[in-house]
């Protein structure tokens, strides 16, 4: 099968999601109001709450949302085969991610710019709040350690990458000073900042930066895990600063990266024509987990994943300039990251092998797979990159810049999100010191993964990539789901149709709930005493709020079918 053909196809698909099914939703569903005074404006404090242009605001949320797992997920998938994998990223990203990512942020601009965690406390009642909020800090804890661990395993494998991505940095304040001070439009300063990003890749080739000379062999203090805590001293500044100052200016250019290595990749296809060679449907081995339930909860980013929704209702509805941009940057960033996970599946089938044999040699079972993920998708594109005339070397050190700089502009948001939630859990628990002290919430949300991400075991992928991060993809999805049945509610409660809603909301906590069964049934059975009871932990939480959940939507249908009056919809002043 040529890859173009699967890319055009696909391409063709993302384009009528978003022309017609979007507009449903936006019309009929989420009833969009152009005249509605989004807290951007009305809460309007020059730090998080910053009314921003609707295409400098898709960068940012498009960048955040991104990180490595829309690569990741579909390159370990594709060893099921590519046409599960391929199926799920296109009916995912068009029919769950586009609702759920959308849905989370009209509904937050609708509360005050309030965390999916804060809503499920007012759409559904107290309990959901606080058990929702446990789940995403958990979830943020293993998504800010793992990124970590990733940016610092590229570092040590892509010395060339290090100085262009440290450039990155003055490159997008100074964007961010000029943009802010002279009131200018975005688009050609972060072109140029693009440009020589990318012009400092021949400078970071003669300048390799490696911290190998100063760091242990094994032990703690080695290469990796000197990046990871230099990595948690940035983000502790990253997430405190204003988010014009360096946050959105950084995720525009990043997300100008994402149509580059679109097109490197396009072209490559095309210059090449590259088949995939791996199969369409590949026999699951001895050992390995079966793709049903699995390839759900491994590939999250690129068709639905939780994480977005604490973005869209934790940063992003804070910066919405109008409601109606909230369909753009919602879905169009859904869209974005499936046209990302295409490409990880394309580089993964049809870049790095030639022949099917030299596929299944690459992919032999699902723990090869995981191991060489990352490394499969550079592979992948620098070959794409190689068929446009682009040496091979310097097409690695490119594709691992996409990844890194996706990866850290997750962990900034990350970072960010994981205060709100700190200070929101501090206020419950009546930590008032902590809810109100915004360098103690941001010194904890800091802490917690970074001491997460230097435990010690797991292999060479560190304990919370090679051990926890078992539980991602189930945590991960639990929380879209979770964040599908809040929309759900308050859509039912508004006397709006909540199909959209509830076919995506109901499938994922099927496939959720069944792989947490699965995986608890595996932990006990191996006596992995430190994941099984994790594992029970997560699920007994899912299945309260999945009770909390449904009580909600049965009153609120109930409240709809008598006619009682439906709420009015909030409205800042």
């Amino acid at each position: 099968m040529p890859a173009i053909v699967v890319a055009l196809v696909v391409a063709v698909l993302f384009y009528l999601g978003y022309r017609y099914y979007s507009a449903y939703l936006a019309k009929n569903v989420y009833a969009l109001d152009p005249a509605f005074v989004t807290p951007a404006h009305s809460m309007r404090d020059g730090v998080d709450f910053v009314p921003t242009n609707k295409h400098v605001l898709f960068g940012h949320h498009f960048t955040s949302v991104a990180g490595a797992a829309p690569i990741v997920g579909p390159a370990i998938a594709v060893f099921w085969g590519w046409g599960p994998a391929l199926a799920w990223v296109v009916l995912g990203t068009i029919f769950a991610a586009g609702v759920h990512d959308f849905g989370a942020l009209a509904v937050s601009v609708r509360h005050r710019a309030k965390s999916i965690g804060t809503l499920a406390r007012e759409v559904i009642n107290r309990r959901a709040r606080t058990l929702f909020l446990l789940i995403i800090f958990f979830l943020l804890t293993l998504v800010n350690a793992v990124f970590a661990v990733v940016i610092g395993n590229l570092f040590v494998a892509n010395p060339e990458a290090v100085l262009p991505i440290l450039l990155e940095i003055p490159l997008a304040i100074g964007i961010g000073q000029y943009v802010y001070r002279t009131r200018s439009a975005a688009l050609l300063p972060s072109i140029v900042g693009v440009i020589l990003l990318y012009v400092s890749i021949l400078l970071g080739q003669l300048v390799p930066i490696s911290l190998a000379g100063i760091a242990a062999e094994d032990g703690f203090f080695t290469e990796r895990n000197i990046w990871v805590i230099l990595l948690f001293a940035y983000t502790f500044v990253a997430s405190r600063i204003p988010v014009w100052v360096l946050l959105q200016p950084r995720d525009y250019i990043n997300s100008h990266q994402l149509f580059i290595a679109l097109g490197v990749i396009g072209l490559g296809i095309i210059v090449g024509f590259d088949r995939i060679v791996a199969p369409a449907f590949n026999d699951t081995p001895e050992g390995s987990p079966h793709w049903f339930p699995f390839l759900f909860i491994t590939i999250a980013c690129g068709a639905i994943s939780g994480f977005h929704s604490l973005v869209s209702s934790g940063t992003t509805s804070k910066q919405l300039d109008k409601e109606t941009d909230a369909r753009y940057v919602g879905y169009v960033g859904a869209v974005g990251e499936g046209s990302l996970a295409l490409a990880s599946i394309l580089a993964c089938t049809a870049g790095i092998v030639a022949t099917t044999a030299d596929w299944k040699a690459a992919y032999p079972d699902f723990a090869t797979a995981s191991d060489g993920a990352v490394g499969n998708f550079v592979n992948g594109v620098a070959q794409f990159a190689n068929n446009i005339g682009v040496p091979v070397a310097i097409g690695t050190i490119f594709a691992a810049i996409v990844v890194i700089s996706f990866a850290a502009t997750t962990m900034d948001t990350g970072v960010r999100l994981q205060r709100y939630i700190v200070q929101e859990i501090a206020e419950i628990a009546g930590a008032r010191t902590i809810a109100r002290n915004v360098t103690l919430a941001t010194g904890i949300a800091v802490i917690v993964p970074l001491v997460m991400a230097l435990l010690p075991g797991g292999g060479e992928r560190g304990y919370t990539f090679g051990v926890l991060w078992q539980l991602f993809g189930t945590t991960n999805q639990l929380t879209a789901g979770l964040a599908l049945a809040v929309v759900a509610v308050w859509v039912t409660k508004n006397r709006r149709n909540p199909v959209a809603v509830l076919v995506p909301l109901v499938f994922l906590l099927v496939m959720t709930s069944w792989a947490l069964i699965v995986n608890l049934g595996n932990f006990i059975g191996e006596g992995d005493w430190v994941l099984a009871p994790l594992d029970a932990i997560i699920f007994v939480l899912a299945v309260w709020l999945i009770f909390e959940a449904a009580v909600a939507l049965r009153k609120a249908w109930l409240g709809a079918r008598t006619g009682a009056p439906a709420p009015e919809p909030e409205r800042e002043s």
